[in-house]
């Protein structure tokens, strides 16, 4: 009796690759859909998570960390200052410039967004998993943790 063999089939990886997409797209929409307000753009949404993540910054390195025009950059913040989500205040080592925040109301907004799809998720992983497929779910979750990697 032979072994089959264990070498990675590149037909059976790209199928996963397909699903594994389409999967992750329509779970995407699914979790804007309860996140509560989504009236922002993909572009306003980066640069809120870019300024949650590493802090204040000018209108310009944000527009370097999202590779757009400074012109394009100051629309996208404009707008999100406009709405009353980021705030501006001088820059201590260039008071020439401006760094951009994100206000409280853009906090209590991400939080509450966050939590509104966390119990979304919580809940219909009960509603719809048994005790096992939450297991299964857990080591499918490992794997996609290894495939997420740098």
């Amino acid at each position: 009796m032979s072994k089959r063999s264990r070498t990675p089939d590149p037909e059976t990886a790209s199928a996963l690759a397909t699903q594994l997409r389409a999967i992750l797209s329509k779970f995407k929409r699914r979790l804007r859909e309860h996140g509560g307000r989504d009236d922002l753009t993909p572009s306003q949404i980066s640069v809120i998570l870019r300024l949650e993540k590493d802090g204040a910054a000018t209108v310009s390195s944000l527009a370097r960390a999202e590779a757009m025009r400074p012109q394009s950059m100051s629309t996208i913040v404009n707008s999100l200052h406009d709405a009353g989500l980021l705030s501006g205040t001088p820059d201590p080592n260039d008071g020439r410039k401006t760094l951009m925040s994100l206000t409280k109301k853009c906090q209590k907004r991400i939080q509450e967004s966050r939590a509104a799809k966390q119990d979304w998720l919580s809940t219909t992983i009960q509603q719809k998993l048994s005790a096992q497929e939450q297991e299964k779910l857990s080591s499918a979750l490992k794997l996609l943790s290894r495939l997420a990697e740098d």
